[in-house]
């Protein structure tokens, strides 16, 4: 930065604080609140620092995850760094420090605390204008960073400031009374550390206990009241959703402790979860150890109160017929997902007990089965993954999605690589170096995820002659061949510490609780957002000295790469926008849930991009199984509405990809007959342009209209002042072209209209009333249609109805939302100096097709995160009208951009920008004249975003 940014900076935020400034140095208090996080700062300080030095008292291994990627980048391009800590209070853990010390290109100092407490929290980068510091009361662990009330002032100073001197001699203080970090200091810290203290709190129950009494805590409260109520219903079938870990063994059991049953029955498919449920249900049930007995293997304890049964002994030679069908108050089926199979069903048939709980992490199904139907689609609870990591309630996970193996001519690991390559010399040094770098420094306790047997029993092989941070690993691999005896063996030996890693295909995907596993590694195609979730919740148990899960995400040139973020991030919305804007924000903020974290390398990041860009996720035989999911969840046919409340596939993607409305998908589904073409029209029109909700005034308008009849203009601006959405004269001219259907091409709908406006009044138009009012299933269609656009626009914050900054916005968008005189799409190319609506709107194709016309090949570029170097149209020149009438600023500029014509039609919206700098010059290959300019971003790009959008498509 100049000193005059500088200057501008500083007195802005100490001075004067009307003074006109970047704001980008100015000083400024850090206490977590989102976005402005201490994880925020430093890694956008990271980012342009040329070098650092951290003091800090306590680091915990789990904030060095949080950061490791920012680190290695860092160091990657050149970067110096220090850190400088201590042993005090002997809070640090050993194997932070080992992690410390495979930090290549960073030095650690370590003060002994003999010398006094060591308690500073400081954080200072040197740019290569000035130095910032940031400097209070947050230690680099991640709640610190993330979540806790801290007060951290962050400040810039030039090197010739007193303080900036003032900083570079604490620091030097500090780095000569400290000792440079080695393997020997680490092993007597070891030998004389006094207390083992916990970076985190050791697993908590999931339960509170009162002395031997267990009382159910908040989420599982929650829970038992829906339960309650369903029972107090008449109702006697409920299922729980719970994610993997929250403790939905316990959470059955307090079920049954509130029914007081005689006797129950816990149906479950292996002995080792029958062992530990039995044991779960006597902590809250209490009684004699004869209460509780068992039904499986050489156990046949029928006679008992509670009886743990596998499905298979109940089904062997039809046992379970020994028992009457009402035998049982309660029956408990664990992993019900797998109900529909028929040795589940014959037992769910027979049997007639008081009441039938369900208990699964994912009930959703691939074989056309359907968990919810057994269970009357009584759903009381439900938590998944996300909610259950906001709630603490699972050990929170950093991932890292890093490139697979790749040879020297660029050949890469996909779907069909033969073994000797999966196994060859080179990749197993490339996965000894990732896991060197990504993984725990020591006590890993690992699961490797292979894409096939022969895969995981070579690798294993070869991972049991390797090293790891000088440590021989110790691995075995495991099938579904494999015997029940065999795998809880290998189990055994991983949680004491025997074994780094179990390699295997699937065989762990779920039903398998292994609480110590700290480190999760995928190295085959994620076939599923389902399997990639239970894989990754194989490690998500909370266990005692376990504060966070590691997982190393190999990632080859595989079609399915797309699949990742939909996984991780939850988004099922089948919209590449969606995705691709939550991957970007991923790389500006990697935090998710709570203080987990998502990281890509800058190729894998790439090779998700390549694969979400040519994925056939929004087809109609897509939009037909998200039909039939949420269907089968609510035990009708699902409205559009049904889609947003359940943050499934994105209604207007849904209604309008493929199709030209919902009823017509419905249609293609064969869940619904044809509408008449009258009604078809519009729902083309409703859906097309008023469901996403960008503009919600004409919805409302509807709204009142369907609802009570005519409305004057005046009552319709109250509604819209009510809703805070914009109500000038401008917006409510759009709003009577929109629904008149002026504001479109003649044509382009074979309507009248929807409304119509006379002497202040508006009105249905007749032919659409007539149709609302004489045809049940097109006004529960237009309904729906308001009901969700209203919806959409709250939940997406378009409430206002105008341009949001990062928004993707068509040209048809763009000429409702500037209140352009119409539709312009077709128009609206490069820009235009508007004088109807007083605006002009710029679109940037930022990578030009290689077989654009010459003629209007401009190079528009980003020179940094806040200016664009812009081209006019050619044949341009300064005394042109339009190129005076920009260059005057009189009118808002606004600027849209999208990466390349293969995003489809949707820009991103930049925001408002100012023009400087013009230069007449001519189009390097036509010799033609044109004006380029600097517009000047009022609200600054990230450098993430920018990165995406200067990336190669």
């Amino acid at each position: 930065m100049d000193n005059r940014t500088l200057l501008d900076d500083v007195r802005f935020g100490f001075v004067d604080r009307r003074t006109p400034a970047e704001k980008i140095l100015n000083p400024r208090l850090i206490s977590n609140e989102k976005p402005d996080t201490m994880h925020r700062a430093i890694r956008d300080e990271l980012r342009r620092a040329e070098s650092f030095s951290f003091s800090v008292a306590f680091i915990s291994a789990s904030a060095l995850a949080l950061l490791k990627e920012d680190l290695l980048e860092f160091v990657a391009r050149g970067g110096r760094g220090e850190i400088i800590t201590s042993n005090y209070l002997d809070f640090n853990e050993p194997t932070m420090f080992r992690e410390l010390l495979g930090l290549d290109g960073i030095a650690v100092y370590v003060h002994d605390d003999e010398h006094g407490g060591f308690h500073p929290k400081g954080y200072v980068f040197h740019d290569p204008g000035e130095v910032t510091a940031i400097v209070g009361s947050a230690n680099l662990t991640p709640h610190a960073l993330i979540h806790n009330r801290e007060w951290n002032l962050k400040f810039s100073t030039s090197y010739d400031g007193d303080i900036a001197l003032q900083l570079e001699d604490a620091v030097r203080l500090q780095r000569t009374r400290g000792t440079l970090l080695t393997e020997e200091w680490i092993a007597r810290y070891e030998q004389t550390r006094r207390t083992r203290v916990l970076i985190a709190p050791e697993a908590a129950p999931t339960a509170a206990t009162e002395e031997e009494h267990i009382v159910a805590n908040a989420m599982q409260r929650e829970a038992l009241d829906g339960i309650g109520k369903l029972r107090q219903a008449g109702e006697k079938k409920a299922l729980i959703i719970s994610a993997t870990g929250t403790g939905k063994t316990i959470l059955a059991a307090l079920a049954v402790k509130e029914m007081a049953p005689r006797r129950v029955l816990f149906i479950a498919h292996r002995g080792e979860i029958l062992s530990k449920s039995r044991t779960e249900f006597q902590r809250v049930l209490g009684g004699a150890d004869t209460d509780y007995g068992l039904l499986v293997g050489g156990h046949n304890d029928a006679d008992a109160r509670y009886v743990f049964a596998s499905v298979q002994s109940l089904n062997s030679r039809d046992a379970y017929r020994q028992f009457a069908p009402d035998a049982f108050d309660v029956i408990v089926v664990d992993e019900v997902h797998r109900g529909a199979a028929a040795t589940y069903r014959t037992l769910i048939d027979y049997f007639r007990p008081g009441f039938l709980l369900g208990l699964t992490a994912t009930p959703e199904r691939t074989d056309g089965g359907n968990i919810f139907e057994l269970f009357d689609y009584n759903v009381p609870y439900e938590i998944r993954l996300q909610a259950a990591l906001d709630n603490d309630m699972l050990a929170p996970f950093h991932y890292y999605g890093v490139t697979d193996y790749e040879t020297d001519d660029g050949e890469l690991i996909e779907d069909t690589t033969q073994l000797s390559r999966l196994v060859s010399h080179e990749r197993l040094a490339h996965i000894l170096r990732t896991l060197e770098t990504y993984g725990h420094a020591e006590n890993v306790r690992g699961l490797i995820f292979c894409s096939r047997i022969e895969e995981a029993v070579e690798l294993s092989n070869e991972l049991n002659q390797s090293k790891i941070n000088g440590r021989l690993l110790t691995t075995v691999a495991l099938s579904g061949k494999d015997s029940p005896e065999v795998r809880d063996a290998a189990l055994r030996r991983l949680n004491a510490g025997e074994l780094d890693y179990i390699l295997t295909v699937d065989i762990f995907n779920e039903s398998v609780d292994i609480p110590s596993v700290n480190q999760v590694v995928m190295m085959r195609n994620t076939q599923s957002s389902i399997i990639f979730t239970q894989q990754l919740g194989r490690g998500l148990r909370k266990a005692a000295g376990k504060d966070h899960l590691r997982v190393i995400d190999f990632i080859g040139n595989y079609t399915n790469n797309y699949l990742i973020p939909v996984a991780l991030f939850g988004d099922n919305s089948r919209n590449k926008d969606s995705i691709r804007k939550k991957i970007i924000d991923a790389a500006e903020d990697n935090t998710i849930s709570g203080v987990s974290s998502v990281n890509f390398t800058k190729v894998a990041r790439q090779r998700i991009f390549a694969s979400l860009a040519v994925a056939r996720i929004d087809g109609v035989a897509e939009f037909k199984k998200d039909i039939a999911a949420l269907q089968s969840r609510l035990g009708r046919v699902p409205r559009l509405l049904d889609f947003a409340r359940f943050d499934t596939a994105d209604p207007y993607v849904l209604a309008t990809r493929r199709t030209d409305h919902y009823w017509d998908l419905l249609v293609k589904a064969k869940l619904a007959d044809a509408p008449s073409p009258r009604a078809s029209e519009h729902l083309k029109f409703l859906s097309r342009e008023l469901l996403h909700g960008k503009a919600p005034q004409e919805l409302l308008l509807l709204q009142r209209l369907l609802a009570r009849g005519p409305c004057s203009v005046a009552e319709f601006t109250h509604i819209l002042e009510a809703h805070h959405a914009a109500h000038s004269p401008a917006d409510l001219s759009v709003v009577e072209r929109v629904l008149s259907l002026e504001f479109f091409v003649e044509g382009a709908y074979k309507l009248e209209g929807v409304v119509t406006l006379a002497d202040g009044i508006y009105r249905l138009e007749p032919t659409f009333a007539e149709t609302y009012r004489g045809n049940l299933e097109f006004r529960t269609h237009v309904d729906d249609v308001i009901e969700t656009g209203l919806f959409l626009s709250r939940e997406r914050g378009f409430t206002g109805g105008e341009l949001k900054v990062g928004n993707k916005y068509s040209r048809k968008d763009v000429s409702r939302l500037l209140r352009l005189e119409s539709n312009q799409e077709g128009t609206l190319n490069g820009y235009k100096v508007d004088k109807y609506s007083a605006t002009i709107p710029i679109f940037v194709n930022y990578h030009k097709a290689e077989d654009v016309d010459a003629s209007i090949a401009y190079e528009d570029k980003f020179l940094d995160t806040g200016t664009m170097k812009w081209f006019t149209r050619s044949n341009r020149t300064l005394r042109s009208g339009e190129v005076r009438d920009i260059l005057a600023d009189e009118l808002p500029i606004h600027l849209f951009v999208r990466r390349d014509d293969t995003e489809g039609r949707d820009f991103y919206y930049l925001g408002l920008v100012h023009p400087s700098q013009p230069e007449q010059t001519t189009m390097p290959q036509t010799g033609q004249p044109v004006v380029t300019m600097h517009l000047k971003l009022a609200t600054p790009l990230s450098e993430e975003f920018l990165s995406y959008l200067q990336s190669a498509p």
